[in-house]
């Protein structure tokens, strides 16, 4: 609680921040964790997905106690609803992580390899497209100490655009990866083939829901 406080005196913004930067360093686990699937070690697997799922309870944490200590009455254009709802956002991206890790391990799923290079790229896509969330968040206090006007503002609209970019980048790579995964659906067992294109469903939803946390900052930006 004392850490929240103290990141409220330094800026209103810092503790969003200190969310997002947990969130990134959830996300960052995922692409050694499928390395690992891919691999077939699954003590390391699940290792990893443990630590994926404390990662994402220390943002479900953070998430909490800025909730709590939110100021109400902060004098600055940005409502308070507003920011918590893109800490939401944020934090969906994080529950994505360990949603995907936990669904992999459970069912100590195994990918055809003729898709592994394919599948890997789409991931890093996706972590990408959290990425640049990410660093348009990192622009939150810029943003402030401008009053959301000015140079700064241009610089966050360009960041929110290419997010979009990433974005739809993503979406091109899982159709290109569900079409080949669909040619190899006759030689696999059908629940398998079920639970991939969740497992390519739920990556992409990674990068949906980094462009969310670029659309709640865009209204910030309009209001």
């Amino acid at each position: 609680m004392s850490t929240i406080l103290d990141l409220f005196a330094n800026s209103p913004m810092k503790p969003m921040q200190t969310h997002m930067q947990k969130v990134q360093e959830c996300i960052d686990q995922l692409p050694v964790f499928l390395q690992a699937v891919f691999e077939k070690d699954w003590d390391k697997v699940e290792s990893l997905q443990k630590f994926i799922r404390s990662l994402e309870n220390e943002a479900d944490e953070l998430k909490k106690q800025l909730r709590l200590h939110l100021p109400s009455g902060l004098f600055m254009p940005v409502a308070r609803t507003d920011l918590l709802a893109l800490l939401a956002s944020q934090d969906k991206i994080a529950n994505k992580a360990k949603d995907v890790a936990g669904l992999i391990t459970g069912r100590k799923m195994e990918f055809p390899q003729s898709i592994e290079t394919e599948l890997k790229a789409y991931l890093e896509s996706c972590i990408a497209t959290a990425h640049q969330a990410g660093t348009a968040i990192q622009q939150l206090d810029e943003l402030l100490e401008s009053g959301f006007k000015g140079r700064e503002v241009k610089i966050a609209e360009e960041m929110i655009e290419r997010l979009d970019e990433l974005e739809n980048e993503a979406d091109v790579l899982q159709i290109k990866l569900r079409r080949k995964l669909f040619d190899l659906e006759a030689d696999l067992p059908p629940v398998n083939v079920i639970f991939m294109y969740k497992v390519l469903d739920w990556i992409g939803d990674l990068a949906d829901v980094s462009q969310q946390v670029g659309a709640r900052l865009e209204l910030l930006l309009a209001r």
